[in-house]
């Protein structure tokens, strides 16, 4: 481990430039005007992949923007770990908001600051850098290697199910590596051993043929928006909890030794009240807060829009409006049943003399891992040589529905290892990395992949 250390050091400004020349690609998913982008971005990691020394780089169609892929395979008698991470980036949208252009990677004090910088360049190139290291080093890797880095994770990984199915055997391997999750703080790094879930719906309700004057038809007629609102209201009740019947209905319960184990973790509600702006924390009583974070399942309404938007008054009874909703899933909970109880409430709830839609969207199994399982066990001893203090287990209240393809498809455990942090901005303005998780990161996942073999009983 010291000749590691010692290459680490003197190569720490190279794989800072790289880590700046990654984040200037613009590589946004959700917007046709940058495929180019993407896919440069995708260009960019098969290159680095074979400039480290591994084998086989190539970009893998998939019907959307590319998989790349990589490997090293000559570790005889040794696991195989598939190396998860994304290339591709979210919208920078509001751009007035960033305080720095966002693909004009910028460093200050000890944060990067560009879009993709947490989420999820960083952590992916971390894991590119290791095992460039370990391979300069000793001329080997302890074990061998598959990378899978996609450029559709900000947009659902819509492909990427399919794409796996179809090559499963050449995917095939012991355990998956993800960096893609966070840590509890600074100076406490975590290893995620389970992930809610996500459906999405949009709400359509409609009226009369056309938008109607408030003055000839005002109070004659239905409100589309009147009517939206009344829909919304009745899917919660007052005190948090979601009113749709069957909701709560499969939700597997959380088990004693977690809630003791997230109840050492000193969770302050209040510093987490106040960090936040708010005046009050609300949600499904009887649960903690990271219990309610972690756990339990949530129905949001992400965005209402309908009638006039614009400046000053426009007399109008508007004839549709539409609601944005995504919920939260936990074990147990299958996307598309919930979606079929949402839709049930919403029949049994529509108001007079209005039409109400549910059009369903995309989708993300919750994912439930073995934390006893030795490679899970092994991340925390790699943090604890790091950072000084073991991680402790947690769920995280976040999606990767790629996650659960992997187990199920390739039925191999997966290891989450994250080192971004909850407040670094990821999907909003002014997105930022530390350089400290990047330094230690790397040493963390140094000694992750040499002591894997023993922790697996194949050394």
């Amino acid at each position: 481990m010291d000749a590691i250390e010692s290459y680490l050091s003197t190569n720490r400004s190279r794989h800072l430039d790289e880590l700046v020349d990654l984040l200037s690609i613009p590589s946004i998913s959700a917007l046709s005007e940058h495929k180019a982008d993407v896919r440069h971005a995708a260009v960019w990691i098969q290159q680095k992949l074979s400039d480290a020394g591994f084998e086989h780089a190539t970009l893998m169609e998939t019907g959307g923007h590319p998989v790349v892929y990589a490997d090293w395979l000559h570790a005889e008698h040794a696991p195989t770990v598939l190396v998860y991470g994304h290339y591709d980036v979210q919208p920078v949208d509001p751009v007035s908001l960033w305080k720095t252009p966002p693909f004009e990677p910028t460093i200050q004090g000890n944060q990067i600051f560009a879009r993709g910088a947490s989420d999820d360049k960083g952590p992916t190139l971390m894991h590119i850098h290791a095992l460039g290291a370990l391979l300069a080093v000793s001329g080997k890797l302890p074990v061998n290697i598959k990378f899978c880095i996609e450029g559709e994770e900000e947009i659902g990984s819509a492909h990427l199910h399919s794409f796996m199915e179809k090559e499963r055997e050449h995917f095939a391997a012991d355990l998956i590596l993800i960096s893609d999750t966070t840590m509890i703080s600074p100076t406490q790094p975590a290893v995620v051993y389970g992930l809610r879930g996500l459906t999405a719906c949009q709400i359509d309700v409609r009226t009369a043929a056309s938008d109607l004057h408030s003055g000839l038809y005002g109070g004659a007629v239905p409100n589309a928006i009147h009517a939206l609102v009344e829909v919304l209201n009745s899917l919660h009740n007052p005190d948090g909890s979601v009113a749709v019947a069957g909701f709560y209905d499969k939700v597997t319960p959380l088990a004693q030794d977690e809630k003791e184990q997230y109840a050492k973790l000193g969770h302050d509600d209040e510093s987490y009240r106040a960090s936040l702006g708010l005046t009050q924390l609300h949600g499904e009583p009887g649960y903690t807060t990271l219990e309610r974070l972690w756990a339990r399942p949530t129905l949001e309404i992400n965005g209402i829009y309908g009638g006039f938007q614009g400046e000053g008054t426009k007399t109008v009874i508007p004839c549709e409006a539409h609601a944005k909703i995504t919920c939260r899933l936990v074990p147990n909970q299958d996307p598309g049943e919930i979606l079929d109880l949402i839709e049930n409430h919403l029949a049994t709830h529509t108001p007079t003399g209005a039409q109400v839609t549910l059009v369903r969207q995309d989708g993300g199994k919750p994912y439930l891992a073995p934390y006893d399982h030795p490679a899970i066990q092994l991340a925390s001893e790699a943090y604890a040589h790091a950072y000084g203090t073991p991680a402790v287990f947690t769920r995280m209240g976040g999606s990767i529905p790629v996650v659960e393809t992997f187990a199920n498809v390739l039925n191999i455990p997966v290891v989450m290892m994250g080192f971004s942090l909850g407040d670094e901005n990821f999907h909003a303005p002014n997105e930022h990395f530390s350089l400290d998780n990047f330094d230690k990161g790397l040493r963390t996942l140094c000694y992750y992949y040499t002591h894997l073999p023993q922790a697996m009983g194949q050394a």
